[in-house]
């Protein structure tokens, strides 16, 4: 089988009535595919998402059928699939990014420093970098081909932009997915919090069902969506450590030669931050 469509870390494959995403062990970085894979990656990011769909199901429906290969065709049922693999609905993919942020930093807290906003939206005075946010903000974005970069966009842009692919429909559409984003990330945020994990930010994509409900997609809440922060040790003023791919990016910045090929090191470093954040969200080692 070839897959349907490939992004920069997964893979789609067209199963008749469902689609198969496989999440391979390639890691992106600025928009970049890495040389290097880092083993079990893509099984952290299947079945981080599978906790958070089953956790999410009574705030908005979601793709996902099963993550079980026995229950996919003969070609996926090997060790190379197992795990990282999920069965999912087919949907219309709507083509906006929704972005919720809880905490300042990053891009967000660049564009404070420069002007006091974050994506148009008007913040307090007097931010500290890493501080949370007095309520979480909803900055979307476009998707961008493989090799540009997403655009920030107002809400009242991603009507337009929803409006034109579905007329009549585009407030409606983007008042949804906005509510839909932000109770996500609310719900999950607490939770993570109890596990001793702060979520600052993080992603959602949508589509639409054959009756035209928005359903969520892709992945969720995994260290290549959002940005995780321990708990412990989290103090405002300054950036945090990070359970996600900010590592690979802090060093791809100190080593502008490196071609995009990581050494052993980061590589194991990486996967062990991703392996700590899915044990301490879900309470399970990997695999089990």
């Amino acid at each position: 089988m070839k897959p349907m469509k490939e992004g920069k870390v997964r893979e789609v494959y067209d199963n008749g009535d469902s689609i198969i995403m496989v999440a391979t062990d390639r890691i992106s970085a600025f928009d970049v595919i890495l040389k290097n894979k880092i083993v079990d990656k893509g099984t952290v990011l299947t079945q981080m998402s599978k906790f958070w769909f089953d956790y999410t199901k009574d705030i908005v429906p979601n793709h996902m059928i099963s993550v079980d290969t026995k229950d996919m065709p003969e070609y996926f049922q090997n060790e190379e699939y197992n795990g990282k693999s999920m069965m999912c609905k087919k949907l219309e993919m709507l083509p906006i990014e929704c972005i919720v942020r809880g905490y300042i930093t990053g891009s967000g807290w660049a564009s404070y420093q420069e002007n006091g906003t974050v994506c148009g939206i008007e913040l307090p005075d007097g931010l500290q970098e890493s501080e949370k946010l007095p309520e979480p903000i909803y900055t979307p974005s476009t998707k961008a081909e493989i090799g540009d970069h997403d655009e920030n966009i107002s809400f009242e842009r991603s009507v337009e932009v929803l409006e034109k692919e579905y007329p009549g429909k585009g407030e409606y559409y983007a008042n949804q997915i906005k509510d839909c984003t932000l109770k996500l990330y609310k719900k999950c945020a607490d939770y993570a919090l109890t596990k001793g994990i702060i979520i600052a930010d993080t992603k959602f994509e949508f589509g639409l069902d054959e009756d035209g409900n928005v359903v969520l997609a892709d992945e969720m809440l995994t260290p290549d969506s959002s940005r995780f922060w321990p708990l412990e040790g989290y103090e405002p003023g300054k950036g945090q450590p990070s359970f996600d791919k900010q590592f690979v990016r802090d060093w791809l910045k100190a080593n502008p030669d490196s071609d995009y090929l990581l050494p052993d090191d980061v590589i194991a470093k990486t996967i062990d931050k991703y392996k700590e954040a899915y044990e301490m969200l879900t309470g399970k080692k990997l695999g089990e």
